[in-house]
């Protein structure tokens, strides 16, 4: 973050606080993202974008707002502040808006964690380019079947500096460097199937460059033939790529507001058994190199590596400062960092190896799940499994159940997360899922 920055940033805390604020926290940013997507043999999309700008929050006579502006210049933003201090306090009054307490806040540098590499300000847009081109040459006009194929390229970097009342100061920046690729086919009858394969990381030395194309083929493949089978209750192996969808709405329902709002179906689950002993959950912020690493959270508060189920048993809600005053429960942490489920011994094909019969899922087909009950209806498509091998793919199925009844069923967790995520969640083996099909 450039020194100007945060000089105004600074200015600006101070302003607020001289017109009239009990309390505030302000924060600057800047971002830029690029997007180029290429299409069979020419470049189809390209989007380019750069952010510059300033939010600052303000407590004033027992009320809260929050502002956001991309005008810099002094002038503008004395005007700017004072006209929100005057808006504020035409609010009702929130007697739980306050900021973090120092004690709790972070207090280092903000380095270490190596969330940002400065090499991407030098790959060449013809390197870049030159990426996209290859992957779908890998299979460009390989099968007569091919109806289209796709790769795109993603980069950005993204820095703030961020200054509060209450004596946080803190700073971030990180980069992200994302690669993907897709192939549609033409099946029977009007039949498409399509599939892709990606990865990203935070540094561009460790993107995987190449094999998009040949992978996203592969998994387009074969789903040809792709029928329900009939309805059944069957073990399910879900696969590195797709079971992070089981675990989203766990850790939704942790969340301070779900509690307060009892949309949670997490309510009063503290030190209970609330899944299998099998899962242990892990919250581990400080991992160098990883997507979600951060020191402090949303409100300066400092961060740390806890389990949040240890043992199937839960440990952890994660509650901020205004919601752990609404809640009458001691803050914790705003919200989730990196999220690792705790490795078995066997990798995806031993999993898959021990299946007598089942169904192996690739990938969720929209469904939701209840929020406040825990009940879910996914759809999804995959393979039926007999004796460890794919005989068969299968799609337009739904599994249904309540998540939690669910999460006590599971057999095995797998040893191969995908470490591309801030969700990293291995393999993971279930008995007795309901199938609903023909």
């Amino acid at each position: 973050m450039q020194q100007e920055n945060k000089e105004l940033a600074q200015w600006a805390l101070q302003y607020a606080l001289a017109k009239g604020c009990s309390d505030a926290r302000v924060a600057v940013y800047s971002g830029t993202d690029n997007t180029f997507e290429y299409r069979d043999t020419r470049l189809d999309r390209l989007e380019q974008s750069a952010e510059n700008g300033l939010s600052i929050q303000l407590y004033v006579d027992g009320r809260y707002a929050s502002f956001t502006t991309n005008r810099l210049d002094k002038k503008e933003l004395e005007n700017f502040i004072s006209n929100g201090i005057a808006t504020t306090r035409y609010l009702a009054k929130d007697e739980f808006r306050k900021l973090a307490d120092p004690a709790r806040l972070y207090k280092g540098d903000g380095k270490g964690l190596a969330t940002y590499d400065a090499s991407i300000e030098k790959i060449a847009v013809d390197e870049k380019l030159a990426l996209l081109k290859a992957n779908v040459n890998e299979v460009y006009q390989t099968d007569k079947r091919l109806i289209s194929v796709t790769s795109d390229y993603s980069d950005g970097a993204s820095a703030s500096y961020s200054i509060a009342s209450n004596g946080f100061e803190g700073e971030s920046e990180s980069t992200y460097f994302s690669l993907s690729a897709g192939t549609v086919l033409r099946g029977s009858g009007d039949t498409r199937p399509s599939a892709a394969w990606y990865d990203a990381a935070v540094f561009w030395e460790d993107l995987q460059k190449k094999d998009m194309g040949k992978k996203a083929y592969e998994r387009t493949l074969r789903k040809l033939g792709q029928k329900k089978i009939k309805t059944g209750v069957y073990k399910m192996i879900v696969d590195n790529l797709s079971a992070s969808r089981l675990l989203s709405p766990l850790v939704s329902a942790l969340q301070g507001s779900a509690i307060q709002q009892k949309s949670s179906f997490l309510i009063d689950k503290l030190g209970q058994q609330i899944v299998s002993d099998k899962i242990t959950l892990t919250d581990d912020p400080h991992l160098k190199k990883g997507r979600g690493a951060r020191w402090f959270d949303g409100e300066g508060v400092a961060t740390k590596k806890f389990n949040v189920i240890e043992n199937g048993i839960l440990n952890h809600y994660y509650i901020d400062t205004y919601y752990g005053g609404k809640l009458n429960m001691e803050p914790t942490i705003q919200s989730p960092s990196i999220l690792t489920l705790h490795h078995g011994d066997k990798d995806f094909d031993q999993l898959l190896a021990s299946l007598d019969k089942g169904i192996w899922i690739t990938g969720f087909n929209g469904g939701n799940s209840n929020s406040t009950t825990g009940d879910f209806s996914f759809g999804i498509e995959g393979f039926l499994v007999e004796n460890g091998i794919a005989v068969k793919p299968i799609n337009e199925m739904n599994i249904t159940g309540n998540l939690l009844t669910l999460w006590q069923k599971i057999l095995a967790v797998g040893n191969d997360p995908r470490t591309i995520s801030p969700l990293r969640i291995p393999s993971l083996l279930f008995d007795a899922v309901n199938f609903s099909g023909k």
